[in-house]
């Protein structure tokens, strides 16, 4: 073995895995992977250019511990810490809990995370690079979430809407469907002034560069997007009414019905992404996190 070798031998041995595409308009599954062992550079290698080539992985039958989700996404880069503190794991503040049950009379993780097509944490500077959600427990009956790929939406704009978004920036709020977003009759809790002020508006453009691939894609959404900047109001509702149903039309979703302990990879840079819901009776619960990205460009 040359000394090279020697200096770069990876620490852990290769795992034998399968990434096989969905027949879907993006995403795939990774199968006979185990994320609670570390992956070697090489094995890493392939999982982060199958993310980049199919903008969502499925990870099956992942039993791993919360200090093994972070440890694995923070391959990817820094984790971002969510607003809602009171949502966060004990211990473990990088994974945001999306729950519907209930203890002791409180809620023990956000119960209407999705309820609107969205791309996580659009509303910051830096948005979120990708989220990876672990499956806890599931219900019985719905559930699912839909993804949507930007870049194939961005890719078949009527004309007029292509020459409406390009060059033009569009701002982003956290707060711009808050109160819309109820679970059974269940508000989402107050944000007090130190949460507020974490989450002031910013401007993004309305269409972005894929900072790894190159590709672009709509980088807007009916969650968090408020209007476009330098056009009248009534002209930014419009466009933006017009964009939100094209970003979503069936030809560019790939829905997942959840199976237990999966975890979904999916890419915020390329994504928009929707929860479906499921009965309030029937327990849904789940560990989120999420990675940092770049300056959208």
């Amino acid at each position: 073995m040359s000394a090279y070798a020697q200096t770069h031998l990876a620490p852990y041995s290769s795992q034998a895995f399968e990434v096989r595409p969905f027949d879907a308009p993006l995403g795939a599954e990774v199968l006979n992977l185990d994320l609670s062992q570390p992956l070697n550079d090489e094995d890493f290698a392939r999982v982060h250019r199958a993310h980049l080539d199919h903008g969502l992985l499925v990870f099956r039958d992942q039993r791993i511990t919360p200090q093994q989700q972070i440890a694995f996404s923070r391959r990817f880069g820094p984790l971002q810490i969510h607003v809602l503190k009171q949502f966060l794991l004990s211990g473990h503040p990088e994974i945001f809990i999306i729950s519907n049950i209930v203890e002791n009379g409180q809620p023990i993780g956000l119960a209407d995370a999705g309820k609107y097509w969205h791309s996580d944490l659009s509303y910051k500077e830096l948005p979120s690079l990708g989220s990876m959600l672990l499956a806890q427990e599931l219900p019985e009956e719905g559930g699912d979430t839909l993804f949507a790929s930007q870049q194939l939406a961005y890719e078949t704009l009527p004309a007029h809407l292509r020459q409406a978004v390009e060059g033009r920036r569009a701002v982003h709020s956290y707060t711009a469907r808050y109160r819309d977003e109820v679970f059974s009759g269940v508000r989402r809790p107050t944000l007090t002034a130190a949460q507020l002020a974490e989450v002031q508006a910013v401007e993004h453009p309305m269409v972005r560069i894929h900072p790894e691939t190159g590709r672009k894609g709509l980088f807007v959404n009916e969650n968090f997007t408020t209007h476009i900047l330098g056009i009248p109001e009534d002209e930014s509702r419009q466009i933006l009414a017009e964009l939100f149903a094209h970003s979503a039309r069936p030809e560019f979703i790939y829905r997942h019905q959840w199976q237990p302990h999966d975890m979904v990879f999916w890419d915020n840079r390329a994504l928009i992404h929707l929860a479906t819901g499921c009965p309030s009776h029937q327990r849904r619960h789940m560990h989120r996190t999420t990675i940092q990205g770049s300056a959208p460009l």
